[in-house]
């Protein structure tokens, strides 16, 4: 056979070779199409802030449909109002309003939501031997954090007859809420933010939505995971930021989980020298300085929110105490800078 010169069999091997060249193009394009078919609508973050509870919240759901996304949030939204009607410590049809009414008098029976927060508000002020106390609100009328004016020793004294979580009775069989003592009045602000969280994200599953936070200002519910599968990373804020108020002296990744701090630094003034801030201890009426902030974290917001305020009063030791025993995780900063963590949380947080 002469070189350059075409035979038969070549044009044979020619045309099946050019065949194969188009059954390999046609296979590749019909993969293609297939793995096309089959791939997941990538997931993005959607936000929506809006006022409710007295205060901004914000809710970030992850999610690949819009639409979808809008309806689930509004929805978590209009829970989020519902429980503020039902739980308003101001609005004389609310369900709170009618048990602080008929303190001394006679139980009021309510709702489940209203039964199950301070069902959790009693437990929490047990386990932090009064350090979380709900009926605290005559005290803390008396402090005007805005005009820096200090109230009387004699009014906190009289004030503090009308303090006592003790004074509550819960009946879970009759579903009411008993306080036994006149002027005992109920103020669920230390608790319902966290718990409201709860309850929106409750609401978000129930509306298809399976990764998201809800920040009821700051107390946090987190549930699944952020776009890229990655646990979501919350800051915490440093108590004694100097120009910055949101700097961040930590950072934590977290999954399904609530998160809450109470913090000096939050609601305060300086007067000669001394640092007054809302965080009243509920056995002398006046601001606990053991510590500059306390970040808890559990299953629950409701138990981060009360929590969070009722380890910052116990007190950095007992109250990382009550949280190792109670297997919760936390954060606590004492009044010298001190940074305390439980075991359980140590590689999860991040020190900048």
């Amino acid at each position: 056979m002469q070189a350059g010169r075409k035979t038969e069999d070549d044009g044979s091997s020619m045309k099946i070779a050019g065949r194969l060249a188009v059954a390999v193009v046609l296979s590749v394009i019909v993969v293609g199409l297939f793995l096309q078919m089959g791939r997941k609508p990538e997931k993005h973050l959607y936000k929506e802030t809006r006022s409710s509870l007295y205060t901004l919240v914000t809710i970030t759901v992850v999610g690949d449909s819009p639409e979808k996304a809008r309806k689930a949030t509004s929805a978590a939204y209009d829970e989020l109002d519902r429980l503020g009607r039902l739980l308003n410590f101001y609005a004389e049809d609310s369900e709170l309003s009618a048990i602080n009414r008929n303190a001394g008098i006679k139980p009021v029976h309510v709702s489940r939501d209203t039964l199950e927060i301070i069902k959790t508000a009693v437990m929490v002020g047990e386990q932090t031997d009064g350090g979380f106390d709900v009926t605290v609100g005559p005290i803390v009328k008396l402090w005007d954090f805005k005009k820096k004016i200090l109230p009387s020793a004699a009014a906190i004294t009289e004030k503090l007859s009308a303090v006592g979580y003790e004074n509550i009775v819960v009946d879970e069989v009759a579903a009411t809420v008993f306080l036994k003592k006149s002027g005992i009045q109920m103020d669920l602000g230390g608790i319902i933010k966290g718990f409201a969280a709860d309850k929106a994200v409750q609401s978000l599953k129930a509306n298809g939505i399976e990764d998201g936070i809800v920040a009821v200002a700051g107390d946090i519910k987190l549930f699944g995971r952020q776009p890229d599968g990655r646990p979501w990373n919350i800051g915490i804020q440093n108590p004694r930021a100097e120009g910055d108020k949101d700097e961040l002296f930590a950072t934590v990744n977290l999954g399904t989980q609530g998160i809450s701090t109470s913090g000096d630094y939050q609601r305060y003034f300086i007067l000669d020298g001394v640092r007054y801030h809302h965080l009243l201890n509920p056995k002398t009426g006046y601001p606990e300085s053991l510590c500059r902030s306390v970040t808890v974290i559990a299953p629950e917001a409701a138990l981060t929110d009360a929590y969070a305020t009722g380890i910052f009063i116990m007190g950095p030791q007992k109250g990382l105490a009550v949280l190792e025993r109670l297997g919760m995780d936390g954060v606590i900063i004492d009044r010298d800078g001190k940074v305390l963590m439980t075991k359980g949380i140590k590689d999860k947080v991040h020190l900048l």
